[in-house]
This record gives structure tokens, sequence and C-alpha cells, in this order.
């Protein structure tokens, strides 16, 4: 079967630049903010290297301008976006789809994922597996997803765990800081 011809936008955000990458059936990759435009470029083509630069659908158009809000703070729902997830494997669509009802200024954890799926704990780290191989990070909310304990956990996005936490306070969701690893004295 031949594959649907891709394209892609990049464009500018408050403090960075984003991309996003399309076909007839939807959005099939969204790249979070970098500091520059070429690396936005880079980094969306290295996942969809086929892509054409296009301008953008109403569709998409309406997903960037969603993105844009996002970034200035302004509370998004993106779960009625269409998106393009062939390829991906089953179980991840699953978690994606649960992870699309977690709602703004929400959060979950990798095990609650997974149970709600009906798998057991040990299914947790396929839930992390999947949030480091989504393809439309904000649009399916991988930032909303902890580790045990309301750890950050990890975040393959540029800025790693950093971003993670500063798109969580966009939503209005601040983190403890983590506990020192050693107590001290007092001396």
């Amino acid at each position: 079967m031949a594959q649907t011809a891709q394209q892609y936008h990049v464009f500018e955000i408050a403090g960075g630049y984003c991309g996003i990458a399309w076909n007839k059936v939807g959005i099939v990759r969204f790249q979070l903010p970098t500091r520059s435009a070429d690396a936005t470029m880079r980094n969306l083509l290295r996942h969809v290297p086929d892509a054409e630069r296009a301008a953008p659908t109403p569709d998409v158009s309406e997903a960037i301008a969603a993105a844009k809000r996002y970034f200035n703070g302004e509370r998004i729902d993106f779960s009625n976006v269409r998106l393009d997830l062939d390829g991906q494997d089953d179980f991840f669509k699953r978690i994606y789809a649960a992870l699309r009802r977690v709602g703004w200024g929400h959060t979950t954890t990798y095990g609650t994922l997974a149970k709600e799926l009906g798998a057991g704990p040990e299914a947790a780290r396929d839930v992390g597996k999947a949030m480091a191989k989504n393809p439309v990070p904000l649009i399916i909310p991988c930032h909303r997803v902890l580790g045990a304990g309301g750890k950050v956990g990890g975040f393959s996005a540029p800025g790693g765990a950093t971003a993670k936490v500063r798109m969580l306070e966009l939503e209005g969701v601040h983190l403890k800081p983590p506990e020192p690893a050693q107590q001290s004295l007092g001396l």
C-alpha cells in the first residue's frame, strides 16, 4: 500500500518554533518547540523525511492556532484534532486514546494508564515506551504522565524534563521539587 503523501509546516510560538506534519488522514507528527526554525525543521524531517513544505490545510491551521494559544497559557483541548497514527503499535494506540482523555491541568501516572487499559503494573513500562514514541506530543499530552509518587519522569522532547515541567506549569500544575538525596544534619 502506498504511503499517503505528507506535508509539513514550521511555525513560531512564544519562545520558539514548533513543527507539524500531516497527510490527508490527519496530523502525523508534532514537533515541540526548539529555539530555531531550522532546528525544528531538522527534528521534524528526521521522522517524516519525505514530507514536503506546504501551506497548512484549514484543519492543520486550527491545530497550529491552538498550539500557539496553548503556549501563551490558554486552556486548550486537543482531543478532537484528527490524527493519523498508522504504523503505531495497537497497544500504543490504546494508550494514546486513553491519554487524550486526560484534560488540561490534570495528570496521570504510567501505572494508572496501564491499569485503565486492563494491564498489570508491568505494563507501566510499555506506557513509558509509548510516551517516548509519541509522534504528536502536546496533541497526545504525554507531558501529563508522571512517574509513581508524582515524580516528573522522563520526557524525550527538546528541553527534556524541564520542558515537561514548564508545560505542566502553563496548565497550573506545580510539581514539588524533588526531595534531597541526603538530609542535612543541621550542623
